[in-house]
């Protein structure tokens, strides 16, 4: 931590993605670099400060007096439909509640997402990634990866594993392009995409009560540990988290790895496209319930807190040349997953996942490549996660 400053803030501009910019962009170095902590206005123009060192971004993910709880004054979501919701909208949305009441989730969780459950999981996720490849091959030889695998695998994935009939997922996959855009979605176009949502999941909630399977959501039925609301919003953050950002790392992992073809086939490309992309640099929303200091900054209580993780997995005092792509690296600890009480709780299934359509696909489709230029690859300017919304290839 730096020493206290009295100086006045740096203000900028909010780290929206910039077509035609490099991610993460070459302002973040500035920031690590000058005082670490400086000060933005969101988009609905209430006042965040945004942390850039590793370090720091670590520190505030476990201080008590900082909260994940959006009931606070201050918390930064970045407009009324977009961030964390309050339990009286969704209940069960348990991302957006500290300890005591978010162990509670997470315990219940916890078994579901263990190393052994996953190590279960992985028959019928190599065979989603074989039956993902067999359509793309038998349609001819070029595909677009984001619609045809990297966007249904977990999909498919995370279908299974909470019950919900595959039929189905092109419903749930809209609706969640719908919440997770900020430019291209309206207030009100993301507050009917969450309506629909939970009414579905609520109609699905109720059936497995009269109709249990072998899937999640039955068996949290049987512990009856949560009540049907909570359920109900549990399941829908699982959805969104459990396919989208999934997505998102498998195809820009294609991307690099064909950029990179001497690591396709090591094993240590997932960790290290997970840390290289870090694509949920905006989601760590938090607020001071106290003043604290950070970075040598005094920070009020009732102001806004975003940890931008790319920042931090890209800070040269936590990695070496950072801004290379070297999955042989020694370093370990990066933050894509979170830090603390809050870490995700399915990064053992994303890993595997990764790790599985990597070696299937460039074991099948030897000889993929993309189709158009890598600078033409149309990335995701519009949203809380970076991505790919299209990924041409051929073979």
């Amino acid at each position: 931590m730096d020493k206290m400053t009295s100086t006045e803030p740096r203000v900028v501009g909010f780290p929206l993605r910039t077509p035609g910019e490099p991610f993460p962009p070459p302002r973040y170095e500035e920031y690590r670099r000058d005082t670490g902590l400086v000060l933005s206005y969101l988009p609905n123009g209430n006042k965040v400060w945004l942390v850039t060192r590793h370090e720091d971004v670590r520190a505030v993910l476990t201080n008590r007096k900082i909260s994940s709880n959006p009931d606070h004054r201050g918390f930064p979501n970045i407009s009324d439909t977009m961030g964390v919701p309050r339990q009286e909208q969704i209940p069960g949305w348990f991302v957006g509640l500290d300890s005591p009441e978010h162990d509670r989730f997470r315990k219940a969780l916890i078994p579901e997402f263990t190393v052994r459950r996953v190590r279960e999981m992985r028959p019928a996720i190599e065979r989603t990634v074989e039956e993902r490849i067999d359509a793309m091959l038998a349609a001819g030889n070029s595909a677009d990866l984001v619609a045809d695998f990297a966007l249904p695998v977990p999909s498919l994935v995370i279908s299974t594993l909470l019950g919900v009939p595959p039929v189905d997922r092109d419903f749930f996959e809209s609706r969640t392009r719908t919440l997770v855009a900020i430019r291209s979605s309206t207030d009100q176009q993301r507050d009917t995409a969450t309506k629909e949502l939970l009414r579905y999941i609520n109609r699905l909630v109720a059936i497995k009560e009269k109709w249990p399977g072998d899937d999640l959501i039955s068996r949290l039925l049987a512990t009856g540990t949560l009540h049907s609301q909570e359920l109900s919003g549990v399941l829908m953050l699982l959805l969104i988290a459990g396919h989208e950002t999934t997505a998102n790392n498998i195809a820009l992992g294609v991307v690099t790895l064909l950029l990179n073809p001497e690591w396709i086939g090591d094993d240590r490309a997932v960790e290290e496209t997970l840390r290289f992309h870090s694509v949920a640099d905006l989601v760590s929303l938090r607020v001071a319930v106290e003043d604290v200091e950070i970075s040598g900054q005094l920070v009020r209580a009732g102001e806004g807190i975003i940890p931008l993780v790319a920042a931090a997995n890209h800070d040269t005092d936590a990695f070496e040349c950072p801004h290379r792509f070297d999955p042989a690296r020694t370093e370990r600890h990066h933050v894509a997953f979170g830090y603390g009480v809050h870490q995700c709780l399915g990064q053992n299934l994303v890993r595997v996942e990764m790790e599985i359509a990597y070696r299937k696909l460039f074991e099948r489709i030897p000889d993929l490549q993309l189709a158009v230029p890598v600078e033409e690859l149309p990335l995701k300017y519009d949203g809380v996660l970076c991505g790919l919304h299209e990924l041409p290839v051929r073979w």
